[in-house]
């Protein structure tokens, strides 16, 4: 069974090159679209890309691009198989379709299959994307206010390389496929925690418990938060993409994702009347906020 999702990403309102190398955008256009295809339990095989640019990129500007085009597509062994390109008035335009595969149509997963009771889990870490973009930013004001001075990144490398280059989790298609687990639901943190956990409520019509003492932030990500005087919680929740897999499992398949170093239970599943609710570090019970919690309420 073939499954196909596509993406658009617009200068200046998905990607700022004054810090996004275009060889690191070619990279995580692919990587965007094939996580899409992982949030639906899909092996990614085909990608057609299509771009549309001014006058004031180089043939050297558009090498780059596509070279960060063909590493992500060796990385994860894909094929590109065809595309347009364009010129446009302004600006850079890149349109990604992904063409992935499942076994069967029984293997595929989508936001609506959650149960009451059904565990919330996650893969990887949070937060990381958003704490790389806030230093991105913070070094873009600084250079634009002093253009002598050279930007300070060192020591953020982790946070930096989860904004500009993320992964796509194929590894965790084929840990399913190994375990013999299938998602009851499942989709990717591409908006942010909290954001997703509503996606997935509102799609499976379930509630939803998430306890912020389980939600999985990197030390990096973490320290990167508190630098900036801001919740690393908040970044988690609100921040997005981190391309992570959030999905449902039955009760009945906790024992074998337990011992994953790469796998959190967040919380779990309940009646679609308790709506979606963060339980806090303190025990304390707050209504998500589709743009995520809200840590600093006036």
């Amino acid at each position: 069974l073939q499954v196909l999702t596509t993406d658009l990403l617009v200068e200046n309102v998905h990607f700022d090159l004054m810090y996004t190398p275009l060889r690191h955008l070619g990279y995580k256009a692919v990587v965007v679209n094939l996580s899409d295809l992982c949030a639906m339990n899909a092996q990614p095989k085909q990608i057609m890309v299509s771009i549309a640019l001014s006058s004031k990129y180089t043939l050297e500007a558009v090498e780059e691009l596509y070279a960060g085009i063909y590493a992500a597509c060796e990385k994860y062994k894909v094929d590109l198989v065809g595309g347009d390109t364009s010129t446009a008035p302004q600006g850079l335009c890149i349109s990604i379709t992904a063409i992935g595969s499942v076994e069967s149509k029984d293997q595929l997963v989508t936001r609506s299959g959650a149960s009451e009771g059904d565990l919330l889990c996650v893969s990887g870490d949070l937060g990381g994307a958003y704490a790389g973009l806030q230093m991105l930013e913070r070094e873009k004001r600084v250079f634009i206010e002093q253009p002598e001075m050279q930007p300070d990144l060192e020591g953020y490398d982790y946070v930096i390389s989860r904004q500009l280059r993320p992964e796509a989790r194929t590894d965790l298609i084929e840990l399913f496929k190994e375990l013999k687990i299938k998602p009851t639901a499942m989709l990717d943190v591409s908006d942010g925690l909290a954001s997703e956990v509503f996606h997935l409520c509102e799609a499976s019509k379930v509630g939803m418990k998430v306890y912020e003492e389980k939600i999985p932030i990197d030390q990096k990500s973490y320290d990167t938060a508190r630098e900036l005087h801001m919740d690393p919680t908040l970044y988690a929740m609100s921040g997005g993409e981190d391309y992570e897999l959030l999905f449902t499992i039955a009760q009945s398949e906790y024992d074998k994702i337990k011992n994953s170093m790469d796998i959190t239970v967040i919380g779990y599943c309940t009646d679609p009347s308790e709506g979606a609710a963060l339980i806090t570090k303190s025990g304390n019970e707050h209504p998500l906020k589709a743009q995520g919690w809200d840590a600093f309420p006036a």
